[in-house]
C-alpha cells in the first residue's frame, strides 16, 4: 500500500499540482497585502478616511458594552457583528486573482494556438493500373511495366 501511494504520489500530476497549490498560496498572500496595504488606504481616504477593515455592524453587544470603536475591540468583547468591510476587502481580492487567473489563462491559449502545418506536397503516386504507390515523377510504374502520366 505504502508503495502504491509512493508511485501515486511521484507521478507527474500530483507533483505539478503541489507546485501550482503553493505558488496558488503564495499569490493570494500577496493579493491579500496588495488589497489591504496599497488600494484600501487610498480609496478610504477618497471616501472620508474610511478603514474598510473597521465597518462592521453590532448584532448583540458583547461583555463590555459598546460602541465599539474597532472590529478588533468589538471581537475581543464577544459582540456578534456583521464585517462588511472585511466582506469588500475579499470580494476586492478575489477579483484581482481572478483577473490574473484571466490573464493567464488568456495568455496560455494564446501559446497554444499554432499557425497550422503548412501543406506537404505528395511525394507518391497511385498507379491508373494496379493502384500502388510510385514515385511522383516516375513515368512508368515499377509493378505493372504501365506507362503513367
Amino acid at each position: 500500500m505504502l508503495k502504491e501511494f509512493k508511485e501515486f504520489a511521484m507521478r507527474g500530476n500530483v507533483i505539478d499540482m503541489a507546485i501550482g497549490i503553493v505558488i496558488g498560496v503564495a499569490f493570494g498572500a500577496i493579493v491579500q497585502s496588495l488589497v489591504k496595504d496599497v488600494i484600501m488606504p487610498p480609496i478610504g481616504i477618497l471616501l472620508g478616511n474610511v478603514d474598510f477593515a473597521n465597518l462592521f455592524i453590532v448584532l448583540k453587544q458583547g461583555t463590555a458594552p459598546g460602541p465599539y470603536p474597532s472590529l478588533a475591540q468589538a471581537q475581543a468583547a464577544g459582540a456578534v457583528s456583521i464585517n462588511y468591510g472585511v466582506f469588500a476587502n475579499t470580494i476586492i481580492n478575489f477579483l484581482i486573482v481572478a483577473f490574473c487567473i484571466f490573464f493567464i489563462v488568456r495568455t496560455m491559449n494564446k501559446l497554444k494556438k499554432q499557425k497550422p502545418a503548412p501543406a506537404v506536397e505528395p511525394t507518391t503516386k497511385e498507379c491508373a493500373f494496379c493502384c500502388t504507390a510510385i514515385p511522383i515523377k516516375a513515368v512508368r510504374c515499377p509493378s505493372c511495366t504501365s506507362t503513367v502520366k
